[in-house]
């Protein structure tokens, strides 16, 4: 007898566990990653990776601000009975909803409704992705995750020939991704069936742990491990590395689903899974709801990122272009001063009150932005976790924000060709924090308020002051990119 409280209760309990607990394989993984890695930007970036990891573990808050789409697969038992009023969906949806809303670790709530209109948020993170399947026995199943925008919006599927390639489409994917789906993480792969089949094998594959250094020790023991690994050794030698700077740690495993198709086709879906992986598996077998178990801290690798000291400081209420004009690409800069934020919502309406000839409520002049939606506060925080968003996705704004005297942008990943000339033509700059770190970085941030668009929820416009707050140099005032750069290095060094 499976009873409605125990469900939702576990659902909720769940999504909290893998909101501030990495997997252990991950955390393994990555350590591992940090101990081949070369490249001292990427190195820095894993750094700061684990160390958020940590610290989250610690304080049970969010490892990323974008604190995902929840996405559940269920395996009901024929055999199963509920004791229950509402629906499953209904069930998983109450579930969600009591996680994100917890005042003890309030999760962002990132979910529109409408989502080719108004697209108006549903502000519980509801409803969930689900997907159920009824099967032999009297439990019930489930594997959950919370999935992140930037990760997600990097997949790509393909119906390919029977006699195409599949490593190579999947290997030109991964290089067209960029940095956006914050790597280094996993990549799902489904193969075979139909189209929507393919991607819900790859979106499944990424529930498997990670244990690419088990697998290729022992060497591969059929064609989907053969597979797995060509793909993990190719990916890796692009040299995209850590945040897209450069380096050998793209992804840290494969994992491929595949399932029988049509003699004509060839359906291939690849979906990256970032630094912020958050799954969980677990049984409801009756005897009420399952809570997981709590990793312990001392399982978390010996590194520690500290501030670097030696890097440049600015004062982001008095820096000038002059300033801007001396930093070099791949520099790191710890700033402090105030920086006010915003993205997509937040860039859509003032382009449409520019077009009105409205007057906006924020002056922009001489300001930088950060690309942010953070974690609402809790227990006397300034503000949650607050790490960056894929950069992007606002370059369509580019050249109107520079044309406000805006001086630069912080964000995560590469920016377009077109973007990059804006900043060129402007002599500003774009900066990166680390994507995967949102906790860390909020530790540098003092105050914060809402200066406009409250009703945006945490797409708003903030003001932040910040402490020195780490970034690294990604495009200077002459338009050279460190996204260009640093992988085009590392894809020679590697071999």
């Amino acid at each position: 007898m499976i009873r409605e409280e125990d469900f939702v209760e576990s659902i909720a309990s769940a999504l909290q566990y893998i909101s501030y607990y990495h997997g252990l394989d991950f955390i393994r993984a990555m350590g591992e990653a940090y101990a081949i890695e070369q490249s001292p930007a990427a190195k820095d970036a894993i750094a700061q990776i684990i160390e958020n990891s940590r610290l989250c573990a610690e304080h049970h808050r969010p490892i990323c601000q974008d604190t995902g789409i929840v996405v559940v697969f269920l395996k009901i038992g024929m055999e199963a009975e509920w004791d229950a009023k509402h629906g499953v969906l209904d069930m998983v949806n109450e579930g969600v909803r009591r996680a994100y809303l917890d005042s003890s670790n309030t999760l962002r709530a990132s979910i529109v409704m409408d989502p080719a209109g108004a697209r108006r948020n549903t502000r519980d993170n509801t409803p969930a992705v689900v997907h159920m399947e009824v099967v032999p026995g009297s439990c019930v199943e489930v594997k959950i995750a919370a999935k992140g925008g930037g990760s997600e919006n990097k997949a790509r599927l393909a119906m390919l020939n029977p006699n195409d390639d599949v490593v190579k489409w999947v290997v030109d994917s991964v290089n067209e991704m960029g940095a956006g789906w914050c790597p280094p993480g996993m990549l799902g792969i489904g193969i075979g069936g139909t189209a929507e089949k393919a991607a819900l094998l790859a979106k499944e594959a990424l529930f498997e742990p990670v244990d690419m250094s088990i697998l290729k020790a022992r060497g591969p023991a059929s064609r989907l491990e053969e597979l797995r690994v060509e793909i993990y050794d190719k990916v890796n030698a692009l040299g995209i590395g850590a945040q897209g700077l450069g380096g050998l740690a793209t992804v840290l495993d494969v994992k491929i689903l595949d399932y029988p198709t049509h003699a004509a086709s060839l359906p291939v879906a690849v979906i990256p899974n970032c630094v912020a992986t958050r799954h969980a598996h677990f049984v409801l077998d009756g005897s009420g709801p399952v809570y997981l178990p709590a990793p312990k801290i001392s399982d978390w690798p010996d590194i520690r990122w500290k501030t670097d000291f030696s890097a440049r400081r600015v004062n982001l209420d008095a820096v000038t272009r002059e300033e801007i004009a001396a930093w070099k690409p791949g520099e790191k800069l710890l700033l402090s001063g105030k920086l006010l934020t915003g993205r997509d919502a937040a860039h859509r309406r003032i382009a449409a009150m520019v077009k009105q000839g409205e007057r906006l409520p924020v002056e922009f002049a001489n300001r930088f932005i950060y690309y942010v939606g953070p974690v609402d506060p809790v227990e006397g925080e300034v503000v949650g976790p607050a790490g960056p968003t894929t950069s992007k996705r606002m370059d369509g704004y580019t050249d109107m924000m520079l044309d406000m005297g805006l001086l630069g942008m912080i964000g995560k990943a590469e920016r377009g060709d077109d973007a990059i000339d804006s900043i060129r033509r402007h002599g500003s700059a774009y900066l990166i924090a680390v994507g995967g770190a949102a906790y860390l970085v909020s530790r540098a941030i003092k105050k914060a308020r809402v200066v406009a668009f409250e009703d945006l929820g945490m797409e708003a416009i903030f003001e932040f002051e910040v402490d020195e707050m780490p970034v690294t140099v990604a495009v200077d005032a002459r338009g050279e990119s460190v996204h260009k750069t640093g992988p085009l290095l590392w894809l020679k060094k590697i071999p």
